[in-house]
């Protein structure tokens, strides 16, 4: 069957909508750095952090320094990544700067208590960077650098970003004091928790398979008690050569512990595995609740 194109009406409302999030995400981004964090010397890590600690010892204006630092990231990424994402990085990394530059002129309040500027910080932070990696599109050109290196020199994309803001920790320690060094770390590990929930969701679904000789009847029991579809798949024991069906589903979190209570009941030597599901689409998944 071939697939459905999008009209250029649902192309138009698809655009906005991305344009939407990639200028939301800056300013949400933008709030939690003037308000929050580098009001108290609390970096961030990546462009944003370097260009932090060269705006507090240089005095130049913050927003200009993180688009001039960018720059050749852009380039870099234009021939390795593609257009599309290049100018919708460039478009987001210039309202990252605008942004900067409205709370600075407004004075936003804020207060000094490290603890909760580090907390309400990095999860407001979180927020707007999630919101522009999930319109495809960032804030941040050391990704774009890892990914090169990663091809070119071996190493996961994650290790060269921690091996960089490694030596941007180490200097903000050098520059404002380890005690502030060991906020943004914390500021960094809380955004990057929260933009795992922008990316996934709360309500985050779980891939199960379940090997059983009652599979068929614990495969109904799923489908009426929890009102899922459920795929039988055929497999050979490697130790025992026999035959063996497995059930393949897609459940919500919260229907996890019941489902695995449903299993539990009907077979206790059940094998199960589980694994988390980034995104689902098409299908029952949540049941009734859709």
């Amino acid at each position: 069957m071939p697939e459905r194109k999008l009209t250029k009406k649902e192309m138009f409302f698809s655009f906005l909508n991305k344009l939407f999030f990639l200028t939301a995400g800056p300013f949400i981004a933008a709030f939690a750095l003037e308000v929050f964090l580098v009001p108290n010397n609390i970096i961030d890590g990546g462009i944003v952090g370097v260009s932090i600690i060269v705006s507090y010892l240089t005095k130049i204006n913050l927003g200009l320094l993180i688009f001039l630092i960018n720059i050749p990231f852009f380039l870099l990424a234009f021939n390795k990544i593609g257009k599309k994402f290049v100018l919708q990085t460039f478009y987001a990394i210039g309202m990252l700067s605008l942004a900067l530059n409205i709370f600075t002129t407004h004075h936003m309040p804020t207060t000094d208590d490290l603890l909760l500027c580090t907390v309400f910080g990095g999860i407001i932070l979180g927020t707007g960077v999630g919101l522009v990696l999930k319109n495809e599109g960032s804030l941040d050109g050391t990704e774009i650098m890892s990914l090169v290196l990663s091809k070119k020199f071996g190493f996961s994309v994650g290790e060269w970003i921690m091996l960089f803001n490694v030596f941007i920790y180490s200097a903000a320690g050098l520059v404002f004091g380890w005690n502030r060094a060991m906020y943004a770390v914390l500021t960094y590990f809380i955004a990057f928790r929260v933009i795992d929930v922008v990316l996934e969701g709360l309500n985050s679904a779980k891939s199960i398979e379940v090997i059983s000789d009652r599979a068929e009847e614990i495969g109904q029991e799923l489908i009426e008690k929890l009102d899922i579809s459920v795929t039988y798949l055929h497999g050979v024991g490697g130790y025992s050569g026999a035959q063996k069906t497995i059930i393949y589903c897609v459940v919500s979190r919260l229907e996890l512990a019941k489902m695995k209570e449903i299993i539990k009941n009907i077979d206790t030597n059940a094998f199960i595995t589980i694994v988390d599901v980034h995104e689902a689409y098409g299908g029952r998944i949540r049941g009734r609740q859709r």
